[in-house]
């Protein structure tokens, strides 16, 4: 059937940047149309562990972004309970080696600096925080900000606390825009909604909603695979990685990179990952990465070589080459604003991102610089 709907402003996306932004233009006073050609939370959001982190941030426009989110999602904790199983559970960040240990406290005191509590933890200590971590470690690093939410629970919770109106099963095939170039809508096979403000926050997809404008945003997909353990009984208290877990993120390589990373559930499985490659939107199951995934979780948790591995799942976290995401309005094409392109951080930057996309909306100063962001950044190719 048809449809032609009239609001104020059209989201594309109902991940969870996008569930954020209808939730801070809603409460702007703005109406908010969600729109979504799968369910909510039915892409990379539903694909991710739900990890909030200032951990893996060096000092800069992403760990300001981290630090503003963090904020904006303790207190949506206190607003909507146990619904998004919010969980402030901290972060442990481990190193091998001295030499390694020496790095990530460099690292750790220009975080300190940036606003984020972090607190180094010895070798003998290491064990009170986490008994079961393998012995001879050189130390690490406490981050008790670091928390975790369930991502599909959370992006559907925000989209109904928002009130906006919710259009999924509905592929956009135009960014209508007037005579002037302005933004007058979107065109979708169900109908055209008319505003004269878009979002696109597609995450992965978010190139393609841009090239729908007529300008270039290079997101590329990054393939990660997540290895699930049989449920136990809490055995790691905390999200658990290794400390060269941040230079895999940093990287610029297309080729297969694991490092790893722990972490237990309320449910009872523990969580593995992480592996990141390029290799487009391939969704074959890859047996390299998944055996590289169990060896550094053994490594880091000997007592996980016992434990039966329940299943595996893979998503594609939204890549832009240099590492941050787009964020804000879009100079080539007034009424377009971006949201997207955050890699595999979407979920803990997802509510500072709606803020401030909300506060361009409507009409005021965001309380972030969003230069560093600015989706007109990368240059003008052909679309």
């Amino acid at each position: 059937m048809s449809m032609r709907l009239t609001c104020d402003v059209v989201v594309i996306g109902a991940g969870m940047a996008g569930a954020a932004c209808a939730l801070y233009a809603s409460r702007a006073g703005l109406d908010v149309v969600v729109v979504d050609r799968g369910p909510v939370a039915g892409g990379t959001t539903g694909a991710g562990e739900g990890n909030l982190l200032v951990s893996d941030k060096e000092p800069g426009p992403e760990l300001e972004l981290a630090l503003l989110s963090g904020r904006l999602w303790t207190g949506l904790a206190g607003e909507l309970g146990d619904r998004i199983e919010y969980e402030p559970k901290g972060g442990v960040v481990v190193a091998a080696d001295p030499e390694g240990l020496a790095a990530l406290e460099r690292f750790t005191a220009g975080q300190r600096a940036a606003g984020v509590t972090a607190e180094n933890v010895g070798a003998d200590q290491l064990r009170e925080l986490e008994p079961h971590l393998a012995p001879g470690l050189a130390g690490g690093v406490h981050y008790p900000q670091d928390a975790q939410v369930m991502p599909t629970l959370a992006a559907a919770h925000l989209v109904r606390a928002s009130g906006a109106r919710l259009s999924t099963g509905r592929t956009v095939t135009e960014v209508l825009r007037g005579a002037d170039g302005a933004v007058r809508g979107v065109r979708t096979d169900h109908g055209d909604i008319h505003a004269p403000a878009v979002v696109n926050a597609a995450g992965t997809w978010g190139g393609e909603v841009a090239a729908l404008a007529g300008v270039h945003l290079p997101v590329l997909p990054r393939r990660g695979f997540v290895l699930v353990t049989e449920p136990l009984p809490r055995r790691v208290r905390h999200k658990v990685y290794a400390a060269d877990y941040v230079a895999d993120v940093a990287s610029d390589s297309a080729a297969l990179q694991t490092s790893p990373v722990v972490e237990g559930t309320a449910a009872g499985p523990v969580l593995i990952g992480a592996s990141r490659e390029r290799v487009g939107f391939d969704r074959s199951f890859s047996l390299p990465a998944v055996r590289a995934l169990a060896a550094g979780a053994t490594r880091l948790f000997p007592f996980l070589s016992g434990v039966g591995a329940m299943r595996t799942y893979l998503g594609f976290r939204p890549y832009l080459p240099d590492h941050l995401p787009a964020i804000g309005p879009d100079p080539r094409v007034p009424g377009l604003l971006h949201a997207c392109g955050h890699e595999g951080a979407g979920i803990g930057l997802a509510t500072g991102t709606g803020q401030l996309i909300a506060q361009v909306l409507s009409g005021k100063n965001p309380e972030l610089d969003l230069t560093p962001f600015r989706p007109e950044r990368f240059g003008e190719e052909a679309v």
